[in-house]
């Protein structure tokens, strides 16, 4: 039997309205002015309901919201709070979600995603929209499915992370990073995936400049790379590019497969290019001139 007490079509007003509720379903209703309505709230359910002023959740648990809105100045939103669900939301407010534990989100879109999701553990994400700067910086154990976001910095930090069917417009996006897989996505942007570990990028298309350079253990599989220059500078890798790559500038070791690459730079003072195989179907116009190469031996061209 439930036993949740509801309060429908109300405006709720004043510091901490419902503080350290339990067991509320809330139907309908605006929480106005006055900082955290529901701090230290626990098994809450919220159904159309709008927040319209800041720190509307804080250290709070179990918490459902499905078709709620978060307005500009219910900024802070979400911090300390565990278990929660959001669902058919449109949260405006930035700096949302931080520190948390067990997030998962379904249709939400997130206009001013600014500094938004930072420090969170157990993330689900299907079918978000977000655009702002730094998001999911220092999350850990992510999965999400058909997201797009246009900022930049994303993922600075995160761990144990796959994403599929997404599309980042995010310059510096995944630096830092440690345990992510990309399947199925385009991702454009400027320095992509500096200082990251195992890094995996499956069915992709990339644009970048400098993009996927320092890092330990990048895998690239049937991915294309359009207007990418400056590749792989410092990365151990085994990439698998359909198409052609403009440019790859001082790998540290591993294979790379390309239809061709226009321009492949190996500086001997370094890198080893003996530690690192390069695969071409073809050999362009560029190609024909490795620079710092003394010879094609390290640049297998298979015609």
């Amino acid at each position: 039997m439930d036993s949740k007490k509801e309060i429908r079509q109300e405006t709720l007003t004043g510091e901490r309205a419902l503080f350290q509720g339990k067991g509320l379903r809330i139907v309908d209703s605006v929480f106005m002015d006055g900082e955290s309505p529901l701090k230290e709230c626990q098994d809450i359910e919220l159904y159309g309901s709008l927040f319209r002023w800041k720190y509307p959740l804080w250290y709070s648990k179990n918490i459902v919201a499905k078709d709620c809105t978060w307005f500009e100045m219910a900024r802070a939103g979400v911090w300390y709070t565990d278990n929660i669900t959001v669902e058919n939301a449109v949260i405006e407010a930035p700096k949302n979600f931080r520190r948390c534990h067990g997030v998962t989100l379904k249709n939400v879109t997130f206009p001013n995603a600014a500094e938004t999701l930072w420090n969170c553990e157990n993330v689900r994400m299907e079918k978000v929209t977000a655009t702002g700067d730094y998001f999911a910086m220092n999350c850990q154990d992510m999965e999400i499915h058909d997201f797009t976001l246009t900022g930049n910095y994303s993922f600075d930090g995160a761990k144990n992370v796959v994403i599929r069917g997404a599309k980042l417009l995010s310059k510096d996006a995944f630096w830092n990073t440690e345990n992510v897989t990309v399947y199925d996505s385009f991702i454009s942007g400027e320095y992509l995936g500096w200082n990251a570990k195992n890094l995996t990028l499956i069915n992709c298309t990339i644009e970048s400049l400098q993009g996927m350079c320092y890092i330990d253990n990048l895998v690239m599989k049937n991915c294309k790379l359009i207007h990418t220059t400056l590749a792989f500078e410092y990365s151990s890798v085994d990439a698998e590019i359909t198409g052609k790559i403009d440019s790859v500038m001082n790998p540290e070791r591993g294979t790379i497969r390309a239809d061709a690459i226009d321009e492949l730079i190996l500086e001997r003072d370094k890198v080893d290019p003996g530690k690192t195989k390069i695969i071409c179907g073809r050999r362009t116009d560029k190609c024909k001139e490795l620079k710092f190469l003394t010879s094609y031996q390290q640049c297998s061209l298979q015609a």
